[in-house]
């Protein structure tokens, strides 16, 4: 009696097996060409806490992982997504609404991981470039890793580490519409989550869940909190009739500016005005990712 035939292990798709794989692809990119990863490629060798083996779990999940942050923050067209299921593909944050693809390619990465507005930073008052210039000019390196792996697919539980250094200063929106400054203080940021990840047969995402605390990593970016905002315009803001203060730019030279002490100024400056445009028109020769350090 001949052995039963065994069938061949299905071969992995190599979103699985390279964290590059999608960067080869010839698809159209946000920026005209794919973008530069090696420099945080880099980083997350020299620094990384986790030494996973080739072909393990954790590895296939962070290789997974990569190759999706890439598309989604790169691809501008769905269709280019080789890491998801577009029929079903969901991202949620903290138990809130699922959101599509869609939504993310309009609001952009960090403005669908960032849901909530703070007194640092708000989805509301940035769009998808000018979201991307804060952080990654912030951070140009900011490399990610899976630290532990607790189920397999197709429902994938795991704990992940995001860090990077500070190397430039902090300017961003906050949820009173205030442009935030911190100086950089060129230490690293490094903040943690938990994700759930539903993914086909054909290893594609279609459900993410991630559960992680935003105000951890602004608390790292000014660790001594925000401070000054009545002193840069704040009550004339709130009170227009009241009698005008100092004018912002003598308030700014006036302010001690020590790393990670954060200074905030009014939505309806001229500074504040022309800080969110140059932050709402990034180039292509001004993305990190585009240009090596």
């Amino acid at each position: 009696m001949s052995a039963a035939a065994v069938e061949p292990a299905p071969s992995l798709p190599d979103f699985l097996t390279d964290p590059n794989a999608v960067l080869k692809d010839s698809a159209e990119w946000r920026y005209g060409k794919a973008p530069d990863y090696s420099n945080t490629r880099a980083v997350w060798a020299q620094t990384k806490e986790k030494n996973h083996e080739a072909t393990s779990l954790p590895s296939l999940v962070e290789n997974l992982v990569k190759n999706w942050e890439i598309e989604a923050s790169f691809k501008p067209e769905l269709k280019d997504w080789r890491t998801v299921n577009h029929s079903k593909y969901t991202f949620a944050i903290n138990g809130g609404p699922p959101q599509s693809a869609e939504h993310m390619l309009k609001v952009g990465t960090y403005n669908a991981i960032i849901t909530e507005p703070n007194e640092f930073y708000s989805p509301r008052t940035s769009d998808f470039a000018s979201s991307h210039k804060t952080f990654k000019r912030m951070m140009p390196t900011f490399a990610w890793e899976v630290q532990e792996v607790y189920s397999g697919p197709p429902q994938v539980a795991f704990r992940w580490r995001h860090w990077g250094d500070m190397k430039n200063d902090y300017v961003g929106f906050n949820d009173k519409g205030e442009k935030v400054t911190v100086p950089a203080h060129g230490q690293t940021i490094s903040i943690q989550g938990v994700t759930v990840a539903v993914v086909n047969e054909k290893f594609q995402v279609e459900k993410l869940e991630t559960w992680f605390d935003p105000l951890d990593m602004f608390r790292q970016i000014a660790p001594k909190g925000i401070g000054n905002k009545e002193v840069v315009g704040t009550e004339e803001m709130k009170n227009p009739e009241a009698e005008p203060i100092k004018n912002e730019g003598e308030l700014v030279k006036d302010l001690k500016k020590e790393p990670g002490n954060a200074i905030a100024s009014a939505e309806g400056s001229e500074d504040a005005k022309k800080a969110h445009e140059e932050m709402s028109t990034i180039q292509p020769a001004e993305c990190p990712f585009l240009n090596a350090e």
